[in-house]
């Protein structure tokens, strides 16, 4: 295993696919791994360049694998994909990235940290909640519509819409619609 120079590592939740080369490009070693023996099998080989495609995971194993003494480097797959041969499937996939990663000109993506893991995290869970609300506030508006409740678009002006379904005397709306719409509207 010394002569293994460059590994494509193509990964997986349970199954990952090594693509092994030496200094000229030749492969040494093309070797399947379960998630749980990754680390092991990196850690009894002598520093090697080790590429993946770049995606939320592979921050996490190239940190791994740095700590280990692997020079690690992330390909967005976009750059990955004119190196695929034939049918794509995990095997092959691992042997276009090994391919890539030996490429004078390829461009390769940072390795983030945990911490910027961590605040891209937030601002995505964010804007999810975000994007859910403003579904939600969308659907009240429509619901209520079909009673011929309107009200001007916005969230500042939800509050009307709320008391309205709020209001059971208010009899525009059928209560099992109201029932339903209080459950929606129990977010504010």
């Amino acid at each position: 295993m010394t002569n293994i120079t460059t590994i494509g590592l193509d990964l997986a939740k349970s199954v990952f696919q090594l693509h092994c080369a030496d200094r000229d490009g030749q492969p040494v070693m093309r070797k399947k791994l379960r998630r749980a023996q990754v680390l092991e099998f990196f850690r009894k080989l002598p520093p090697c360049l080790v590429a993946m495609e770049a995606c939320s995971s592979a921050h996490h194993w190239a940190r791994s694998l740095q700590d280990l003494g692997h020079e690690v480097r992330l390909i967005p797959p976009q750059y990955v994909k004119p190196f695929v041969k034939t049918n794509k499937n995990d095997a092959t996939d691992a042997e276009a990235i090994c391919e890539a990663a030996m490429r004078p000109t390829m461009r390769f993506a940072p390795i983030k940290s945990a911490e910027q893991q961590a605040v891209l995290s937030l601002h995505r869970a964010r804007d999810l909640l975000v994007r859910q609300r403003t579904m939600l506030i969308n659907a009240l508006r429509g619901h209520c519509g079909a009673f011929g409740i309107i009200t001007s678009v916005g969230t500042c002006n939800i509050g009307k819409l709320i008391e309205i379904i709020e209001d059971r005397e208010d009899k525009r709306i059928p209560e099992l619609a109201r029932s339903e719409m209080r459950n929606a509207s129990a977010f504010d």
